[in-house]
């Protein structure tokens, strides 16, 4: 039996240079989408998954990110004297309990893989998830829902997948496929943007993994790989030679919010399912020459 994944890692560390003159003072993981920072809906996302303990990545900053999850008293309190209760509850109704979040430090910005290794101490010897905020999930359930329920039939490591189309595989992590099993499928390898036409399949990762601690193990003396970096894929690589390894494909759409129009993209979608601006959204884009 599979042991249960109580912990998810959330690397928040990157400067966000896609987004400047935004992101000088602000990080990227905070601008909001809709009425929510981006952060915000991978937390939510681990939340509905189970997720008993979120470790966020952090660098020099990023100290919003933390406020952001923190009680506010001088908030809920005015927020109560003003009569403005439900907005007082359903805040108090979204902050993280008391030890649910810790926050550890990436010093030097040395890849996706030395972002996760370093919150090996906290994760110790057992299963976790990795969450990228930039990549922002809609679907029911979440997607590291939709992954908990198979990890739980297969157990091993799990990544959620997406498809692409041919032209756009070149940008992504493409994975090479296997026999089914139960709700997932085997992965058998692994391509960080492999060149036009020699991808091995349109399968793209889409930000959500489900990791053995022996990747920690891994990491920990994983040599710079593509740009000088840590490179989380590689370790996925070696992890895959000796423990098992599948796939899952999300049943929702993802938008990447690292990109200028994937998060204008999810700010449009998800404003027409807002109840707030549904309508007036859904007129403006009606009126559009």
């Amino acid at each position: 039996m599979a042991l249960p994944v109580r912990k998810a890692v959330v690397p928040v560390a990157g400067l966000g240079t896609r987004f400047l003159p935004a992101t000088k003072a602000l990080p990227k993981e905070m601008l909001t989408v809709v009425d929510r920072p981006v952060v915000q809906y991978c937390v939510d996302e681990a939340f509905e998954a189970g997720i008993e303990h979120v470790i966020f990545v952090t660098g020099r900053g990023k100290g919003l990110i933390e406020d952001h999850f923190d009680y506010q008293f001088e908030l809920d309190a005015t927020l109560r004297e003003r009569g403005k209760t439900a907005a007082a509850e359903q805040l108090d109704a979204e902050t993280p309990g008391a030890g649910q979040v810790s926050f550890t430090r990436q010093q030097k910005p040395l890849g996706l893989g030395h972002a996760v290794w370093c919150a090996r101490d906290i994760v110790g010897n057992e299963p976790f998830a990795v969450l990228l905020p930039d990549m922002v999930m809609d679907g029911e359930p979440g997607c590291l829902k939709q992954m908990m329920d198979a990890y739980n039939e297969v157990g091993g490591n799990i990544i959620s997948v997406q498809e692409t189309t041919p032209d756009l595989a070149h940008k992504y992590g493409i994975v090479a496929t296997g026999a089914e099993k139960g709700p997932a499928f085997e992965i058998t390898g692994m391509v960080e943007k492999p060149e036009p036409g020699t991808a091995p399949s349109n399968l793209y990762i889409n930000g959500r993994y489900i990791l053995q601690p022996k990747v920690m193990e891994i990491l920990s003396t994983q040599a710079a790989g593509a740009g000088g970096e840590i490179q989380l894929t590689d370790a996925m690589l070696n992890l895959m030679e000796s423990e098992p390894f599948y796939g899952v494909s999300f049943d929702g759409r993802t938008f990447d919010c690292g990109s200028k129009f994937g998060f204008l993209e999810a700010n449009i979608m998800l404003a027409l399912k807002n109840d707030d601006v549904r309508d007036e959204v859904r007129d403006l884009l009606k009126s559009l020459p």
